[in-house]
């Protein structure tokens, strides 16, 4: 049985939300060049609407709806940026967004969620307690269910940023992106081998919630258990659909320990003078880091996003 999102999704979603999205822009640095070894171009989605990859996927879902399906609004749980993604794309069509966040959540990011018009309720923070409140929710308002990272529309609106990518920068070898419930990496593998079979596709993955390199290993699906990493965006385990994409597409995915990805997201900032979250400078972390395999080549890195708490600075000590 082949996957349930194909390349030509991918495709529909990059014609579905031209001029939704930014097309972001690709930057290069020789000072990072020098230490990874390599060429490395990254897509910078930190400067995409709503700060965040996921405005791709959530214009997309949004976009996609029938005007029945749309009336009664969309609703999703998040930790705060597919949420603050998907009310930004819901206000644009003019329906509500019933955000389900979790408690704890980083109060930059429930603040872009209302500051894009989401209706924040929160709840516990384990799965269980978000998917409880969720459906209450749907119960209530008849809303449409947008998950996170596991739905075809979704994945296949965070494919576009590496089209993008791979249009602009020929000659690529790789691609590397960060994978926490894999919509992203999986829209990207679908992207890069759809264009190209011959180019190597790696997730990035922090060394304390290595859920997807442990799943990919065992050829079977391994649930998350009590992340620890400062990458909020990567605490999530893959899904039934984003698992059998990365496990027919994927090379492999390269696992990061806390200190080098803060030193990465720090790097980032001091070299290339831009603003990214945890979650992005895992790949760029990965890529330093000395067991590399992708030393000699040309790399697209994905940043996936820059919504940054900045009262709460990894590297600034309390």
């Amino acid at each position: 049985m082949g996957p349930s999102v194909t390349f030509d999704d991918v495709r529909a979603a990059e014609a579905r939300i031209r001029g939704l999205v930014r097309r972001t822009p690709v930057l290069t640095s020789s000072v990072l060049d020098e230490r990874a070894g390599a060429r490395l171009f990254f897509k910078c989605e930190n400067f995409q609407k709503a700060g965040v990859f996921k405005a791709r996927g959530a214009h997309n879902a949004v976009f996609a709806l029938s005007e029945d399906e749309a009336a009664a609004g969309v609703l999703t749980h998040s930790s705060g940026n597919h949420g603050a993604a998907l009310s930004l794309a819901a206000r644009r069509r003019g329906i509500p967004a019933h955000i389900v966040v979790p408690e704890g959540a980083s109060a930059a990011k429930v603040e872009a969620i209302r500051r894009y018009g989401g209706q924040v309720t929160f709840s516990p923070a384990t799965l269980p307690g978000r998917e409880a409140a969720a459906a209450r929710i749907r119960g209530e308002t008849g809303a449409r269910l947008v998950h996170p990272y596991d739905d075809p529309l979704i994945i296949a609106g965070q494919g576009t940023a590496a089209l993008e990518l791979l249009a602009e920068v020929p000659g690529l070898e790789a691609v590397v992106a960060p994978v926490g419930g894999g919509g992203l990496l999986s829209g990207t593998a679908l992207a890069a081998k759809g264009l190209d079979p011959r180019l190597r596709v790696f997730g990035a993955e922090p060394a304390g919630a290595d859920d997807a390199a442990r799943s990919l290993a065992a050829g079977r699906f391994i649930p998350q258990e009590n992340p620890r990493t400062i990458a909020d965006g990567l605490r999530t385990s893959l899904g039934q659909l984003t698992f059998p994409i990365l496990r027919e597409r994927l090379e492999g995915v390269l696992t990061v320990p806390e200190d080098e990805i803060v030193e990465a997201m720090r790097l980032a900032w001091q070299v290339m003078k831009i603003v990214i979250e945890p979650s992005s400078a895992v790949p760029l972390a990965a890529l330093l880091g000395s067991g590399s395999p992708l030393r000699g080549r040309r790399v697209g890195v994905i940043l996936s996003g820059g919504n940054v708490d900045l009262d709460r600075l990894p590297w600034i000590k309390a």
